[in-house]
């Protein structure tokens, strides 16, 4: 099959790994691919070129972005025209909410199969009433040109079906995966891999590092996550905190931080984007994650691959992934996500047994072989069903 995929942009994200993970196993099973792509926003990471490294076939449309901007958006979809008129692919797959509006418009009328997914949504929640009612409006009409609806969640589904978007029976569920073979051989904390972080977080040997993974930006809610390692490490005071990670709430976070006494102060540091997990996993003891809204975080499911006990708000697929208890503690507000960490901070025995289990859990699950596994039955569907209306 031919296959395009589309997304807004390839910063450090769930969308983005998943495709460099994935598109390189369809291409070895024969599928030609192209990758039409955007560019990143400031402090968000760009992995174009390392896509380009690993053989993807990536394209750069000018104009496409995550903000809207009419000018940029309709020279934007000029050009994903003319490139996917040139490719003629078999199935366009696109990815949230922007490139799934543009890769679809751009698409309409073509005799192509059209899947779109879903990684988590802003239908409710992250703008005003109106604009929220217009971008379900939206969704649904888009819905009833795409051929196969995907969501990385259950529970996401379950908003998609809740917001009118679709029917459940429309809306199919492929979970995350991403290549996790490397930190699935991650045997120890505190090894080689992470010793230069830890380092640049002045950790001592008996210090305990808590991750913070992902963009500073105001959906994943780092200024929460501050407050509970405030909370936390003034009574566990081996506790650190890295943000790992860059965004515009940076220079927020740190006006805060300049409110705090000495000491606490320097038991957190803003690492900025990293581009090596193995290393960031290695070197933390336990990850944090605040976010007010998610699909299913990638982030998390590599914390489970390196044994990385997980604190998490139990928000959108979080608790499909993170089993209260079993493969990590789920906990909300700032005094709850501090306890969960004073806990985690006092009892060895507890962070290696949820570190386990999540590793369990993930190992075939959330894999690059499961999520092409999963896509090339999605493809070969959709390609049958338009060729059988056709």
């Amino acid at each position: 099959m031919r296959i395009a995929r589309i997304l807004t942009r390839l910063n450090l994200g769930g969308p983005a790994r998943q495709a460099l993970a994935s598109d390189p196993l369809l291409a070895r099973r024969g599928h030609t691919l192209r990758l039409f792509t955007g560019a990143p926003q400031e402090g968000e990471g760009d992995l174009f070129d390392e896509a380009c490294s690993s053989g993807l076939d990536a394209v750069r449309i000018s104009g496409l972005g995550r903000d809207p901007r009419p000018t940029a958006d309709l020279s934007a979809l000029r050009q994903l025209r003319r490139e996917l008129d040139a490719f003629q692919p078999d199935v366009v797959h696109t990815h949230a909410t922007k490139a799934g509006l543009l890769g679809r418009l751009a698409s309409r009328g073509r005799s192509w199969a059209r899947v779109h997914t879903f990684h988590g949504h802003v239908l409710e929640g992250y703008f005003s009433a109106p604009m929220s009612r217009a971008l379900q409006w939206s969704e649904r009409r888009l819905a009833k040109g795409t051929t196969q609806l995907l969501a990385v969640s259950e529970q996401t589904k379950r908003d998609l079906v809740r917001l009118e978007v679709a029917q459940a029976a429309e809306i199919g569920v492929v979970p995350p995966g991403v290549e996790l073979s490397s930190l699935l051989e991650l045997s120890a904390k505190s090894g080689a891999l992470g010793a230069s972080i830890r380092g640049a977080c002045g950790c001592s040997g008996d210090d305990l590092l808590v991750g913070v993974i992902g963009r500073l930006a105001e959906v994943k809610r780092p200024e929460l996550a501050l407050e509970a390692f405030r909370l936390a490490s003034s009574k566990q005071p081996r506790l650190r905190l890295a943000f790992i990670g860059d965004g515009p709430l940076r220079h927020e976070l740190l006006s805060c931080l300049s409110t705090w006494g000495a000491s606490q102060r320097s038991r957190v540091t803003f690492l900025g984007n990293q581009y090596k997990m193995e290393s960031v996993h290695e070197a933390c003891d336990m990850i944090l994650l605040s976010s007010r809204t998610e699909g299913m975080p990638v982030a998390l499911i590599e914390a489970a691959a390196a044994c990385s006990p997980v604190v998490s708000t139990p928000v959108g697929g979080v608790p499909e992934l993170v089993v209260d208890r079993e493969t990590g503690i789920l906990a909300e507000g700032a005094q709850g996500l501090a306890l969960a960490l004073a806990e985690l901070a006092t009892d060895d025995a507890l962070r290696m047994r949820l570190g386990r289990a999540a590793r369990a859990l993930v190992r075939e699950r959330h894999s690059a072989k499961a999520l092409a596994d999963a896509l090339e039955r999605v493809y070969a569907e959709v390609a049958s069903e338009v060729a059988c209306a056709s």
